[in-house]
C-alpha cells in the first residue's frame, strides 16, 4: 500500500491509544516509513466521509450553476 501524502511505503504498525481511555488500548494501523503518516480504521473512515461530503457539495454547486443560480443565492 502507498501513502496518501507522499506515495511512500505503508507498513502495518501496532498503535497505543493512551489518551481516549483509562486503560491503554492497542490497535493496528498503517504507518508510512518515509513521512510517518499514520492511518488507522477510524482515520480512514473519516477521510471517506469527508470525500463524500466534498463530492456532494460540488455536485450541488454544479447543479445550481446549470440552473443559472449562484450557490450564495440558493440559501
Amino acid at each position: 500500500m502507498t501513502c496518501t501524502r507522499c506515495s511512500g511505503l505503508m507498513v502495518v504498525d501496532h498503535l497505543l491509544d493512551m489518551q481516549e481511555s483509562s486503560i491503554p488500548m492497542w490497535m493496528r494501523g498503517l504507518r508510512c516509513v518515509t513521512c510517518g503518516n499514520i492511518e488507522d480504521p477510524l482515520i480512514h473512515h473519516h477521510r471517506i466521509v469527508q470525500r463524500a461530503r466534498r463530492t456532494n457539495r460540488l455536485a450541488t454547486r454544479l447543479a445550481l450553476t446549470k440552473k443559472g443560480l449562484r450557490p450564495a443565492q440558493a440559501a
